[in-house]
C-alpha cells in the first residue's frame, strides 16, 4: 500500500516540469499553474525528483584518459551556501570536469562560496578526489594543484622557448572544450541566478550535466 499523499501530476508530467523549470528559471508562480498543480507542489516535485535526475559520477577512468576541468560562478541566492564573488553577485564556485575525448561531464564538485578561488576550489569541493589520479588539463589559475597547466615565464625572463610556446597553444585548443561545456550548460537559466535554497544549486547543475551529456551522446 502507498504511503502518503499521492502525487496529483504522473511522473513523465514531474519529470516534465524539472526540465521546464532548469532552463526557463519560471518562478513557481508561474510555473505551477502551467502544470495545473499548486505552488507548494511544484516546490515539492522539484526537491524530491531534482536529485534523482543527477549526474551519476563515474568512478573508474582508463589508464590513457585525459579530462579537462575548470572552475564556474552560479549567482546563488541563498546566502547560507554563496558569497560574494569576483563578479560582486552572491554565487557559487562550481568544479566541472570533462572527458578530454568524449566532452562529457564526468564530475562536478560540490559547490563552494563564490569568493574561493579554483586552486582552493578543486580539493575543498570533492573534485579531486572524485577524479582520483587521472591526468586532469586545468588553466594557469590552477598552480600548485597538480593539475597539468600551461607554462609560465620564469622571473627575467621576456619570452618562453618555441616549444613551451607550441605546447601553450595545443593546451588552450584542448581547454576551450570545458569552456564550450560551460557555456552550453549556461543556457540553463537557472545557472544565471538560482534561488533554490540549501543543495538546490548542486543537484541543478548535477542534472543539468546529465542532461547535457544525455543530448551529446544522442
Amino acid at each position: 500500500m502507498r504511503k502518503g499523499r499521492p502525487w496529483s501530476l504522473s511522473l513523465e508530467d514531474r519529470v516534465l516540469l524539472v526540465a521546464a523549470y532548469w532552463p526557463t528559471n519560471l518562478t513557481l508562480r508561474q510555473l505551477a499553474p502551467l502544470f495545473g498543480v499548486s505552488k507548494s507542489a511544484a516546490d515539492r516535485i522539484i526537491d524530491h525528483l531534482g536529485p534523482s535526475l543527477a549526474l551519476q559520477q563515474r568512478k573508474r577512468f582508463r589508464k590513457d584518459t585525459v579530462l579537462i576541468a575548470d572552475g564556474t560562478l552560479v549567482p546563488t541566492r541563498d546566502h547560507q551556501v554563496a558569497e560574494q564573488s569576483k563578479n560582486y553577485r552572491y554565487s557559487t564556485n562550481h568544479q566541472v570536469v570533462i572527458d578530454a575525448d568524449t566532452r562529457l561531464v564526468v564530475a562536478i564538485g560540490r559547490p563552494v562560496p563564490g569568493n574561493r578561488n579554483d586552486c582552493k576550489a578543486w580539493g575543498r569541493s570533492g573534485a579531486k578526489a572524485a577524479i582520483g589520479k587521472t591526468t586532469v588539463i586545468a588553466d594557469g589559475g590552477s598552480r600548485g594543484t597538480g593539475l597539468v597547466i600551461p607554462h609560465r615565464r620564469e622571473p627575467g625572463q621576456s619570452e618562453q622557448p618555441a616549444w613551451k610556446e607550441e605546447h601553450n597553444t595545443s593546451h588552450r585548443k584542448v581547454r576551450a572544450r570545458v569552456e564550450h561545456t560551460l557555456a552550453r550548460m549556461k543556457t540553463w537559466k537557472i545557472l544565471r541566478d538560482c534561488r533554490l535554497k540549501g543543495d538546490g544549486v548542486h543537484h541543478a547543475m548535477l542534472g543539468i550535466a546529465r542532461l547535457h551529456n544525455l543530448t551529446l551522446a544522442g
